[in-house]
């Protein structure tokens, strides 16, 4: 082979590198391909078919000019050409390789070390079958409910299905949390369906919101009343046990005066029952306390995990003290679990644990986490009624030390004053976490691109919030990684 052949592979290896290396690298990470252009992969072909031509009448010229009969034969021809083409399919497979570690660290590591966030690598024999053992008062509504439930949060990506639902419920489950927003009003259908003949044993808990997202402070009374009717006829129930503001980031929302008239006469209609709040922003504390304060609310859902902010514990035991039921979310910081090089029986303990502990605080009713598979069921209900022991303890402290620089605490917000550009660091890495550690590629893109501001402003940023986080994430390097992880285009 002559030097043109090796021109020509490298000809090859950086088009890739500059168009076809990043939509390699988004497929094979599990990006919905819906979202994503097949445009750099012309170039690509260009360059191939360019590379091969060049080679055939570089191997035929010398000989025209000279001598015919030394003319290379078409066997051997297609043999450079076939050549020249394979080193140059090699090279847009190595091309995001070379560009960008992330292709390693999001892909070929997950292929090979990695399953699906939350599942077993194998369901153990003494899972099998596991139901739910303890029931908890959830605070004044005097209801009894599973202490672990079942949520449809956006990490689920779509995944929950009817029958895994209706295997919940007749495994013992019968708090159900969801909400209008969630797989884009498909968890609300679902959970609909799948509680269908049983509604009366369920205690259904919704949010105030519509499909396409959160309803805003100042929303009418007639917004916020419709946003309830949307989930009753998508639940096919003429009642909800509890609607909550969701995802509360301030107190202005949680006490806006519409919101409180809309649920009054929700709850004259015997449309809903009881008036709650979730929250797992950096205002957390604030937004809880004033909640608690304002004696409006029956129920809190708030984030909730082993190494969680310090006051927390003191919130959730005030609320108790009102007689407001806690419902914890989020109990598995971050679920990074699976990519982490531990044991089998580390990996494989680890969300029991983390239930245990939460669980262990009596102040806590009970802890909403989504699934969609039966294994999950086996696992997750394996935990109920137990209390952590010295072994659950000591992976749960493994955890926070592996993921200490890379799991952005949702309810801290220490870091953001010091972004001169007011880019929205735990709402940016929140959506990187539903990408990496949750599964939910389309949820995760879709949720970033809808963020009033991003991480683009962090390219050429002098980062000035380089040491502003108290547990030492690199904020600047991974709001960067992010930005090219999640955009759309």
């Amino acid at each position: 082979m002559g030097w043109i052949v090796f021109a020509v592979w490298g000809l090859t290896f950086v088009v890739s590198w500059l168009f076809l290396g990043p939509l390699l690298a988004k497929l094979i990470e599990g990006y919905d391909r819906s979202a994503l252009s097949l445009l750099p992969v012309v170039p690509v072909l260009l360059s191939i078919a360019v590379s091969i031509v060049l080679t055939v009448r570089w191997q035929r010229a010398p000989a025209a000019a000279e001598d015919e009969s030394a003319v290379p034969s078409a066997r051997r021809r297609f043999l450079y050409g076939g050549l020249t083409a394979g080193g140059g399919l090699l090279a847009t497979f190595f091309a995001p390789l070379v560009r960008n570690e992330r292709w390693y660290n999001t892909s070929v590591k997950y292929i090979f070390a990695d399953r699906p966030p939350y599942k077993a690598d194998v369901s153990r024999d003494e899972w099998t079958g596991s139901r739910v053992s303890s029931y908890r008062r959830l605070g004044r509504t005097e209801a009894r409910v599973s202490d672990i439930s079942l949520g449809s949060g956006q990490g689920t990506g779509g995944r929950q299905t009817i029958e895994v639902a209706r295997e919940a419920i007749e495994r013992g489950i019968n708090y159900f949390d969801t909400a209008p927003d969630y797989s884009e009003a498909g968890s609300e259908q679902r959970l609909g369906e799948a509680m269908k003949g049983v509604r009366d044993q369920m205690f259904v808990a919704t949010k105030f919101c519509q499909p396409t997202g959160h309803l805003a402070e100042g929303s009418s009374v007639e917004a916020y009343m419709e946003a309830v009717n949307g989930s009753l006829k998508r639940l096919q129930t003429d009642w909800v046990d509890l609607v909550h503001i969701h995802s509360c980031d301030s107190v202005a929302r949680l006490m806006d005066e519409n919101v409180h008239e809309a649920f009054d006469r929700l709850k004259e209609q015997g449309k809903v029952r009881f008036l709650g709040v979730s929250t797992h922003t950096p205002n957390l504390a604030e937004v809880a306390n004033a909640a608690i304060d304002s004696d409006r609310f029956d129920v809190m859902m708030l984030a909730y995990h082993y190494g969680a902010w310090p006051t927390l514990g003191e919130i959730i035991d005030r609320a108790a003290a009102k007689d407001i039921g806690v419902v914890a979310m989020k109990t598995l910081r971050g679920s990074k679990h699976k990519g982490l090089l531990w044991s089998r029986d580390e990996r494989d303990s680890f969300t029991q644990a983390s239930f245990k502990w939460v669980l262990e605080n009596p102040s806590v009713a009970c802890l909403v986490i989504s699934l969609w598979e039966t294994a999950q069921l086996d696992e997750f209900l394996y935990a109920s009624g137990q209390l952590p022991g010295a072994k659950d303890l000591a992976v749960l402290e493994r955890y926070q030390e592996l993921t200490r620089e890379t799991h952005c605490r949702p309810h801290c917000g220490v870091c953001l004053d010091a972004c001169p550009e007011g880019v929205p660091i735990h709402d940016v890495l929140r959506h990187r976490m539903y990408f990496e550690d949750y599964g939910a590629e389309r949820t995760a893109m879709q949720g970033y691109a809808a963020l009033e501001a991003n991480a683009s402003a962090c390219g050429d940023c002098s980062a000035p919030c380089a040491n502003a986080c108290p547990y030492g994430i690199d904020i600047a390097t991974r709001t960067r990684e992010t930005h090219e992880l999640l955009q759309l285009s």
